[in-house]
């Protein structure tokens, strides 16, 4: 894809005259970046939020509703497996051609058009009559939510001042969790008291209010990239995940050698192995090999991926182990990580202002082996543990940890590219947060021995060492980051002198030329 300049910004502080234009308006002056506090700020962060919940909401709250849902649709255990990860595989796969739509069609028409795909699908996933039309509602719905989290994340990063930008991530970030936290357990009650049919049809008001509020933002105008759909692309990248998803999840049962499990491994293994020269040889491809030049976004990326898969992986262990050894209803199940995002809201914000004095790379260090610590003290829960001495001292471990690690990461991995590059870039964190996630989940079955045994009795055997592998994957993030990551891009965000344009900074200098002709979309 080519990069069309639009405007220069002046490396230093924003002048009065500037500050004043940034906390205006924005539709009295449409180049305007927005300050945290202010007005617009507060709708901003405000609309991100409920537009990445619906989707963070999406992915969590169906494992607090897998055994109904197994009772009711006669689900086994790969079935079931495909509920959960059949979201995460389309959405971690159409991540990268997601950035692709974003940084053409603009942050907030393609953040639109996520959440009424997702609506859709939700209303799908409510009135499936089978476990295979869910499993496709469930496809639909992630491909919406490949929309959804880049372009609100790269909306808010782009459309706040400099300055704000580190502790607006961490507001989103904190504010994103608890709610999605408070979500599980409502859809878990529903469970219980209803049917699991109404779990999906709960983020139909939190759609319906965004997509109000999303009208209301001012908007940005910035230079738009030609189209790029990667079809080619996008394709290896769903048949690769695919292939090795349903091998990971139907071995344990078919067993390794079986034809069907062994040919969609290899043609898993061999569309991954091709992306990259595929995607080197395209004009205009779905995933710009150059952004991966820089040290700090190929580090940041693997600790994400490392980390984030982990998360995943143990959140649903979790899950399944009050439920399942510990005989937790499922809203109880869905309740007993809220501690975490309660401690993960309070340090967010926190740790986000902090990135510009300390760096990012010491906190997300410290907060990595707090997680890789509290796996290895939740890998202890077992029949007959009470919530207070097993659960939550691992909980509030790992809500510290999160507390101290994603701001940075979030907001470090965006200070590595411009303005005109941030749909991309978060579209392509976000696809290493949801492929370590698709493929840890996948592994679960593997990692506590699920053969012809139900979950319920692998998970006796098996949950705590699967804990423990989670641990171990935090802690290799944390080497990666403690190694490979720097300080320096992250403490002065966006405020080196630099050749690259900043499409949608304030300028503090006359308009430049459009050299290439580039039009303007609006966001």
């Amino acid at each position: 894809m080519n990069v069309h300049p639009g405007r220069r910004h002046r490396p230093g502080t924003l002048t009065g005259k500037d500050r004043a234009r940034a906390s205006a308006p924005a539709d009295t002056n449409p180049s305007a970046l927005v300050a945290l506090r202010s007005h617009d700020g507060a709708l901003l962060v405000a609309t991100t939020v409920l537009a990445s919940l619906v989707a963070f909401y999406d992915a969590a709250v169906v494992t607090v509703a897998v055994p109904a849902i197994s009772g009711d649709l006669a689900a086994g255990v790969s079935g079931v497996q495909w509920v959960v990860t059949g979201y995460l595989l389309t959405g971690a796969a159409l991540l990268l051609l997601s950035g692709a739509l974003i940084d053409h069609f603009g942050r907030r028409r393609v953040l639109a058009a996520g959440l009424l795909v997702m609506l859709v699908a939700s209303v799908l996933c409510a009135i499936a009559p089978t476990t295979a039309a869910l499993v496709a509602a469930r496809l639909v719905q992630g491909a919406g939510a490949a929309m959804v989290v880049p372009s609100s994340l790269a909306l808010l990063n782009g459309t706040l001042t400099t300055a704000d930008r580190a502790r607006g991530i961490g507001v989103w970030a904190g504010l994103a969790t608890l709610g999605m936290a408070v979500g599980p357990y409502a859809g878990g009650w529903l469970a219980d008291h209803a049917s699991w049919r109404y779990v999906f049809l709960l983020n139909l008001p939190l759609v319906a209010v965004t997509l109000a509020m999303l009208r209301r933002l001012p908007g940005l105008a910035r230079p738009g990239r030609p189209l790029s759909l990667d079809v080619g692309g996008a394709a290896l990248a769903v048949a690769g995940l695919g292939g090795l998803i349903y091998a990971l999840t139907a071995g344990p049962s078919a067993g390794w050698l079986s034809p069907p499990v062994l040919s969609s491994a290899v043609v898993g293994m061999v569309c991954l192995a091709a992306l990259v020269p595929v995607e080197s040889h395209q004009r205009s491809p779905m995933l710009r090999l150059s952004l991966f030049r820089s040290r700090q976004f190929d580090a940041i990326n693997t600790a994400t991926l490392l980390l984030y898969g982990a998360l995943a992986a143990a959140a649903y262990l979790v899950v399944l182990q009050v439920q399942l050894t510990l005989g937790y209803s499922a809203a109880a199940a869905g309740a007993v990580l809220v501690p975490e995002s309660a401690v993960f809201l309070v340090l967010s914000p926190f740790a986000g202002g902090l990135v510009a004095r300390v760096g990012p790379r010491r906190l997300m260090v410290l907060g990595m082996l707090a997680i890789a610590a509290a796996f290895g003290r939740l890998s202890a829960v077992g029949a007959g543990d009470h919530y207070a001495g097993a659960v939550l001292p691992g909980a509030l471990l790992e809500g510290l940890g999160l507390g101290l690690t994603v701001a940075p990461l979030t907001a470090s991995v965006l200070a590595t590219v411009d303005d005109e590059d941030l749909g991309e870039a978060a579209a392509v964190n976000d696809a290493a947060s949801r492929v370590g996630g698709v493929l840890l989940v996948a592994l679960v079955p593997v990692l506590i021995g699920v053969g012809d045994q139900d979950l319920g009795d692998a998970l006796a055997g098996g949950y705590r060492s699967a804990m423990l592998v989670m641990a171990g994957l935090a802690a290799a993030a944390a080497v990666v980051t403690g190694v490979f990551v720097s300080d320096h891009l992250a403490t002065v965000p966006k405020v080196l002198p630099s050749p690259r344009v900043h499409g949608c900074a304030v300028p503090a200098e006359g308009p430049v030329p459009d050299r290439a002709g580039a039009g303007m979309a609006r966001e």
